[in-house]
């Protein structure tokens, strides 16, 4: 994001992943989290977390965005932005384990992911620092 030209779509992401995150489904952890990923055709797809009394059938926002990317036709990442947290709080709500493997099934290693809290940007990281020596597509001669 330090490239100016960046900026109107990441703030673009950061709206879209702040306005997913207020609609968020958590009545059991409280913890919501929003997600905004902008696929190869420019647009933006957003998704949030939605919790289940049976804990594990919940989805991860970055699920959701995803879900949605597929729905809208794109199928790979440029960018993606995940909101969680409390505001000023500075911890990182990265995307768990299960979304980076679901990230590496769209995105090249080098895809920003923007990691924020409701107040902004809090740090960037690529696909590969997150999931290193990972398994993917090309793996299979895809």
């Amino acid at each position: 994001m330090s490239d100016p030209q960046d900026a109107p779509i990441a703030d673009s992401l950061i709206a879209a992943a702040r306005d997913a995150m207020a609609q968020a489904y958590a009545p059991y952890s409280h913890f919501s989290v929003g997600a905004a990923i902008l696929g190869e055709s420019g647009r933006i797809h957003a998704g949030a977390n939605v919790e289940n009394a049976a804990y594990p059938q919940g989805q991860c926002a970055e699920a959701s965005a995803i879900g949605a990317m597929i729905l809208a036709g794109d199928r790979s990442v440029r960018a993606i932005v995940v909101m969680g947290g409390q505001p000023g709080d500075g911890r990182l709500c990265t995307p768990c384990g299960g979304c980076r493997q679901r990230l590496r099934e769209f995105a090249k290693p080098d895809t920003p992911i923007h990691v924020c809290g409701p107040e902004g940007l809090r740090q960037t990281f690529r696909l590969d620092e997150l999931l290193p020596h990972s398994f993917g597509p090309d793996n299979l001669d895809f």
